[in-house]
């Protein structure tokens, strides 16, 4: 009979230093065997040349790199997870599953499926907080009901941040204690059932100086001046800690806002977990949405005749990115001018962006729309031309993504601003009645 054995299981913490789960797992009294599974569940609903799965891809490439240099590796597993841990139960002694939480309603529902199953099979199962600061319940209203407004919560974030400071955790020195090299080679992109795309993640970059400028910075989309960290998190290739850490030092609060949003958010869509689906304010989904698919098309392509609009669509379209400020502006528009509901933005957005988390994309989307917390009244409707005066005032955003904006054959408006406008107050209204 082989001797007991602990696995730890990478999720959305595809790095080997101050990972909590993972220096949970090897700081335990057994050998770990590390492991990762492309959970087919998720596989099935994506495009085969998705960035993100040879991202993932080229990150365990990484991650098994550095455990052969110290005699260990990485197994990677396909399926769905239940059926990955019923076989791996059969072919190891194993004593406890370590992993890292994850707060999306799919990934609670898969979490307690496999706990009860290794629960039948007497094997433990533990999980740690590593993706965020704060979660769940950590920073909550006196009464211990969740904020739904994000400047109070980000106060209380912060006084609770002043007092609990960072804990990192060195996984990286302890990866002695990852089982010897198993004979697995790590399946290829077309054994998973892809290809490789053609579109690249960007590299982040957190400088002192970017930190520092950021909130005089960060609402110029031709700057360069956005840190791309967002992905880095969303896969856990990076430590939100050291990040949080990095950001705290700076005389500018900026930055670190934004990551408070981020587990803003989180906590939201876990106390929350409706709102995958439905407004978070009831009653704007009574709204009658237009739901115009030859007008969604042209939304999605990026041929409105509106260049700010139109610039950032096709900037995701070709990188995977879109900057923040177009983000808010291209939402906007779908939802106002259009009248298309928030739920078809947010699929969109969901299959293309790099950066993709559930909690963030669902609660930015709301809040473009009206319908969610701490939300933009719905009758603020950006006007999608003066924007290009406050933010791009130079074009250079607009001539990078959209060359051909003063040309003859360049489309004209998809609708008349104010023609939109009014539609939308008047259709708003008559469904908030």
């Amino acid at each position: 009979m082989n001797k007991k054995r602990n696995i730890f299981w990478f999720r959305r913490d595809l790095r080997l230093n101050d990972n909590r789960g993972l220096y949970e797992a090897l700081i335990a009294d057994k050998e770990v065997l590390p492991i990762f599974i492309f959970d087919q569940e998720i596989l099935n609903k994506l495009p085969k040349d998705d960035a993100r799965i040879s991202y993932i891809h080229q990150e365990l490439e990484n991650i098994n790199q550095q455990l052969n240099e110290i005699g260990s590796s990485l197994t990677v597993c396909i399926g769905r997870p239940k059926e990955v841990f019923s076989a791996l139960s059969k072919k190891h002694e194993i004593d406890t599953v370590f992993c890292n939480h994850d707060y999306e309603p799919y990934a609670i529902q898969r979490d307690q499926e496999i706990k009860e199953l290794l629960s039948s099979k007497n094997i433990g199962f533990k999980s740690y907080k590593d993706q965020v600061i704060f979660e769940r319940n950590e920073i909550t209203k006196k009464d211990g009901t969740a904020y739904k407004v994000y400047t109070p919560y980000s106060k209380k974030w912060l006084e609770a941040f002043e007092i609990n400071g960072i804990q990192c955790f060195p996984s990286e020195e302890n990866l002695s204690k990852c089982i010897k090299k198993d004979s697995n080679q790590l399946p290829t992109l077309a054994e998973i059932g892809f290809k490789k795309s053609s579109i690249k993640v960007a590299s982040y970059k957190v400088t002192s100086k970017l930190i520092d400028t950021y909130e005089e910075t960060r609402n110029f989309p031709a700057k360069n001046s956005t840190s791309r960290l967002g992905t880095h998190l969303r896969f856990g290739t990076v430590s939100v800690r050291k990040m949080v850490e990095k950001a705290a030092k700076s005389n500018n609060i900026t930055f670190l806002k934004e990551l408070i949003w981020r587990e803003f958010f989180m906590q939201i869509l876990w106390h929350f977990p409706q709102t995958t689906k439905l407004s978070f304010k009831p009653k704007y989904d009574r709204i009658l949405w237009r739901n115009n698919e030859n007008d969604f098309e042209a939304w999605c392509k990026g041929k409105t005749g509106y260049p700010l609009v139109d610039a950032g669509m096709r900037e995701l379209n070709q990188t995977g990115f879109m900057h923040n400020r177009v983000r808010m502006l291209v939402g906007s528009f779908l939802c106002k001018h259009l009248l298309i509901d928030w739920r078809w933005g947010e699929a969109y957005f969901a299959e293309k962006l790099h950066d993709f988390e559930q909690s963030s994309n669902i609660g930015n989307w709301q809040w473009v729309a009206g319908c969610g917390v701490d939300a933009a009244p719905y009758f603020r409707i950006f006007n999608p031309t003066t924007q290009i005066q406050k933010f791009d005032k130079e074009l250079n955003y607009i001539q990078k993504w959209v060359p051909e904006f003063q040309e003859l054959t360049y489309d004209s408006p998809i609708v008349e601003h104010k023609f939109a406008r009014e539609r939308c107050l008047k259709t708003y209204k008559e469904a908030l009645q």
